[in-house]
């Protein structure tokens, strides 16, 4: 506080004021609609000097220093706790505390008072877009910055740096780095803007969106560009790109084996990669409910080494024929290069506990191994494999066996092919393979 004094005469002057509420040779207390008025007005803008001179103060009198303590004071009150902080509350805390209760007509009183003091607060946040925007945090420390040097550019906030940056709480300094800044913050938004466009693109390639470890595997494999995953969240995030997520599936697992139908032992016991390919044959039925009431089935074989879907088989049927139709496929394609102890993993649903599939699994030199009753964790990457597909391709639009089958057929050829893989060396699962198969050579 400034260490000067009011004569008499400029204490009876002081007096006088409106806004004074008490005044001595040392100090001066200023009412609280003084206060509330000051925040108004400066959230219109105006300098703190303009403000007092309007009041009727004389800033010579008052000092400025007095004048800057007080209005760094109250800004900080407001921002901090609201308008209610700017009450005068010396008088209410001060002697014995009350010992007698309020009467009825006390309390609707002080009641009265306080909605008074809210709806003032409610009329000053009306005054300024500024401290609105401010307060519904709808701007960050960067556009602050931007909203001041705008109003000091174009005229209308004639006030100082120095009191916007206190009434909405950022630093001086950081706005003149803001400033100095310039050149290098645009060319990095020009910078991002031509990734924007890259990432949009790998986002939508083939029609599959993607999150952002599958962009940085795409860049990594499409073109041999490596690019930092943490650069490609800051800038889906920055562009509102978003990951699909995987939604639980609705749909009831298959019924349970009947008496006729035998399980076998979990000899897996989810060693799933066991460093071998087409050993692990990992297989499973997932429901695809199209439009106007068509369901379709997908059963596949997925290979637990290299990820790859081995074979594949789509129907409009649940018939135990989706599942030998899916092991004669497997046996087509891949009969010769599976591996000599190569075996077929499932839950207990009633088509692989059927004698008929164990009978297919025998012809076909295979060897069977179930999950745990109602343990779909034993089987996951099968169960991993069909999250990601419902995710990525629209098969609710399908209204016939045919549309599913092109949809389907063409997310595993890319699946296969070209969908890299975090855990495989961000490879998608035919190159992986190969690799492997290089290895073992």
């Amino acid at each position: 506080m400034s260490k000067l004094t009011f004569t008499p005469s400029q204490v009876q002057i002081l007096k006088e004021n409106q806004y004074v509420k008490n005044v001595s040779d040392k100090s001066i207390t200023y009412t609280d609609e003084f206060k509330r008025h000051f925040i108004s007005e400066t959230l219109n803008m105006k300098t703190t000097k303009q403000i007092f001179i309007e009041a009727g103060f004389d800033p010579e009198m008052i000092g400025d220093d007095r004048i800057k303590s007080f209005a760094k004071k109250w800004r900080k009150r407001y921002r901090e706790n609201g308008i209610l902080a700017l009450e005068d509350t010396r008088k209410n805390s001060s002697g014995r505390a009350r010992k007698t209760e309020l009467t009825p007509e006390q309390q609707i009183e002080k009641l009265q008072a306080k909605i008074s003091l809210l709806e003032q607060e409610n009329e000053l946040l009306k005054k300024s877009e500024w401290s609105e925007r401010r307060l519904e945090n709808a701007e960050n420390i960067s556009d602050i910055f931007a909203r001041i040097h705008g109003m000091k550019t174009d005229g209308s906030y004639t006030g100082t740096i120095i009191d916007a940056c206190e009434l909405l709480g950022v630093s001086r300094s950081g706005y003149y780095n803001y400033i100095k800044n310039a050149d290098s913050r645009n060319s990095r938004e020009e910078e991002d803007q031509f990734w924007k466009i890259k990432i949009e693109e790998a986002y939508n390639y083939r029609g599959y969106k993607k999150g952002s470890r599958s962009i940085v595997m795409y860049f990594k494999n499409k073109f041999g560009i490596t690019v930092n995953r943490k650069k490609v969240q800051r800038l889906m995030r920055k562009y509102n790109i978003f990951c699909p997520i995987r939604k639980a599936n609705p749909y009831k697992r298959i019924a349970k084996a009947t008496k006729e139908h035998s399980t076998v032992e979990n000899k897996l016991k989810r060693q799933f990669d066991q460093g071998v390919a087409k050993k692990v044959l990992l297989t499973d039925i997932t429901y695809l409910p199209g439009a106007n009431g068509f369901i379709g089935y997908l059963s596949t074989v997925k290979d637990g080494a290299t990820k790859e879907i081995l074979a594949h088989y789509v129907s409009d049927s649940l018939k135990l024929d989706i599942s030998l139709n899916t092991i004669n496929l497997l046996a087509s394609a891949h009969g010769a290069t599976l591996h000599e102890d190569a075996f077929i993993h499932s839950d207990q649903g009633v088509h692989y506990t059927s004698p008929k599939f164990h009978k297919k699994l025998a012809d076909n030199h295979l060897g069977q191994s179930m999950s745990r009753r109602g343990n779909c964790w034993d089987n996951a990457p099968q169960e991993s494999f069909f999250g990601h597909l419902k995710d990525e391709i629209d098969y609710k639009d399908c209204e016939n066996l045919e549309d599913l089958r092109a949809i389907v057929d063409d997310y595993i050829d890319y699946y296969n092919n070209e969908r890299g893989q975090w855990n495989l060396k961000k490879l998608p699962p035919v190159l992986y393979r190969e690799q492997i198969l290089l290895g073992a050579a």
